[in-house]
């Protein structure tokens, strides 16, 4: 039994697993279409792109797996595991941890995997090192309702100079203890609305659309808000429009339902740390080699009793 990386010769393989695929990356599955695909496929001939995938050779079956990461991320993302019908398999951790320690090599410090809570994978990867810390659920907002609070938009393109705005919003929403794996944005990609109180980064694919929004507890009118986003992105051409909630902004699943969103399975997101960043670290100072080490002496101290 080995692991190796897939190739030309595994096409046999992927054509008989490709209606059998477990996705672990439910935005790129959602925007960009199934990951065995021909558009899934023709991703792994740029050379430019972090992505791997690995093949585990066992005695009746094959195992599949793949990995992405994206340049200057901190963090990597389990693609998708096959076939989904023997996610109980016991060669699976292994093929788990090969991938992982490929995302070491591209200086990944952690790996991401989202798995819906019913899902058999996860004793597998909790076998290959991963642990939940948070929760999710993907909503199809494409066919909500238009407000009439919401018939002007208020959101526009984030700029450069927006971006300090976002990362504070950021900093107040996601729990402290999470923000090495759920870093704040680097980049102005999404929409900011006009009192700045409120951010959505945005993932276009050829299928779909992918929201991410930041609103604090207290914001007025959500739903207003969310529907006046989706009903004025630029370029959509009729692509469906998602918006992913996490746990620690749970308060706005009341006005998704209320808007008429369609809920997906509730997922758990799961991380595997490969490194731990160590900030203003000092070398250890080595002792020179003709130093003299004066031995501690200890006497023992007699007592009458």
């Amino acid at each position: 039994m080995t692991i190796r990386p897939l190739d030309l010769l595994d096409l046999p393989t992927i054509a008989r697993y490709r209606n059998d695929v477990l996705t672990l990356d439910s935005s790129r599955a959602l925007t960009r279409g199934h990951p065995l695909g021909a558009m899934g496929l023709l991703a792994y001939i740029n050379p430019a792109r972090h992505l791997y995938a690995a093949v585990h050779h066992g005695d009746e079956l094959n195992l599949l797996g793949g990995i992405i990461h994206t340049r200057g991320e901190t963090f990597a993302k389990l693609l998708y595991l096959a076939p989904s019908a023997r996610l109980n398999d016991p060669n699976l951790p292994a093929l788990i941890e090969h991938l992982t320690a490929q995302a070491g090599e591209w200086q990944a410090f952690h790996v991401l995997a989202e798995v819906d809570e019913t899902s058999d994978v996860f004793i597998a990867l909790r076998r290959a090192g991963f642990s939940v810390y948070a929760w999710q659920r993907v909503w199809d907002v494409s066919h909500i309702q238009k407000t009439g609070a919401g018939s002007t938009s208020g959101w526009r393109r984030v700029q450069p100079i927006h971006l300090p705005a976002v990362q504070n919003l950021h900093y107040q929403i996601v729990p402290q203890l999470l923000h090495p794996v759920d870093p704040a944005p680097k980049r102005s990609n999404g929409f900011i609305h006009t009192d700045g109180h409120c951010f959505a980064s945005v993932n276009y694919g050829v299928y779909g659309v992918m929201l991410t929004p930041l609103m604090l507890p207290d914001e007025g009118e959500v739903d207003d808000k969310i529907a006046s986003l989706v009903h004025s992105l630029p370029d959509r051409r009729g692509r469906s429009v998602y918006l992913t909630v996490r746990s620690y902004q749970a308060w706005l699943e009341p006005a998704l339902e209320d808007l008429g969103a369609k809920a997906l399975p509730r997922q758990a997101v799961m991380v595997k740390y490969l490194a731990r960043l160590l900030k203003d670290a000092q070398p250890a100072r080595a002792v020179p080699p003709n130093a003299g080490i004066q031995p501690t002496h200890m006497s023992r101290l007699d007592t009458d009793e």
